[in-house]
């Protein structure tokens, strides 16, 4: 009898729990609200605009060849088997919803913007837990992927590219102010999908350039209790050796951070950036 793997089930936890978030976006907000949500779902909603066919059957069907697709660029079995998962729970919820009882037919409310902005956080959330699932949705979340993996271009975008078309489309069906609120949906949904898988723990890095590296690094140290690193950097205009104290903080820090340098050298030159995610001592952890 083979062990229980955590690991595998925490992914297929996490793809369920999506998958659903995903079918309640798609049935209390966007097709009530006429919003074409994106990609094969987006594509099913205008075609059942006209024929009354089974959304999530056709979800099910246009999936089937860019499954293919994701097998081949996302990592074969592994990527299948949830992947499957995933499609056939989307599919199956979200031609089950409406013989709930009590579930409104209807949608919950009929103001676009609410619709649009609900309808985007859900789904965006069901999108980001299949993502920490190690899986797809399908439709355009496989090309999505493929872009992301093999491109390096953030999910955002490449939700906003692989989906254009579709919201083409919904203008022409469903009229130019719902294509509109759709983009707006679209990219919502990507920044929530950003959000839940790096966290909103945004955390700021700091390059600080100074004469005195030592006193600013030792200052850090003792009143912020966090770690630094000395790079050693050259002046490309006047040649000069410098050292460049590099150091991670919170956001809450970064007030402080700025008066510990700016006391220690007044003349020192200091980068803020932003880092979506930090693992190591002090922060996260690092996971599978």
């Amino acid at each position: 009898m083979s062990k229980f793997n955590f690991s595998t089930f925490k992914d297929f936890f996490f793809i369920f729990l999506g998958s659903t978030a995903q079918a309640i976006a798609l049935r209390l907000f966007f097709i009530p609200a006429d919003l074409a949500s994106g990609g094969v779902s987006g594509i099913a909603q205008l075609i059942n605009h006209f024929t009354d066919w089974q959304i999530g059957l056709m979800v099910f069907i246009g999936n089937l060849p860019l499954f293919v697709l994701g097998w081949k660029h996302l990592g074969g079995r592994k990527f299948a088997s949830r992947t499957i998962f995933a499609i056939v729970t989307f599919s199956l919820l979200t031609d089950l919803l409406p013989y709930i009882p009590y579930l409104p037919q209807d949608g919950l409310t009929q103001d676009m913007v609410l619709n649009s902005l609900y309808g985007a956080v859900i789904a965006g959330f069901g999108y980001g837990l299949v993502y920490k699932g190690q899986g797809t949705s399908g439709g355009s979340d496989i090309l999505a992927r493929i872009l992301n993996h093999q491109k390096g271009i953030p999910v955002t975008q490449s939700y906003l590219m692989t989906d254009a078309v579709v919201v083409l489309g919904a203008g022409f069906v469903f009229g130019w102010d719902k294509a509109l609120y759709a983009i707006i949906t679209l990219y919502v949904s990507g920044l929530v999908v950003d959000t839940t898988m790096d966290g909103s723990g945004t955390v700021r890095t700091a390059m600080i350039i100074t004469s005195q590296p030592k006193t600013v690094a030792n200052s850090i140290m003792e009143l912020l209790e966090r770690g630094v690193t000395t790079l050693q950097g050259t002046g490309e205009y006047t040649g000069e050796k410098r050292e460049v104290v590099y150091v991670v903080v919170t956001r809450s820090e970064v007030q402080m951070l700025k008066s510990i340098v700016h006391e220690t050298d007044p003349r020192a030159f200091m980068v803020v950036g932003a880092a979506h995610e930090v693992l190591g001592e002090g922060f996260a952890t690092f996971t599978k």
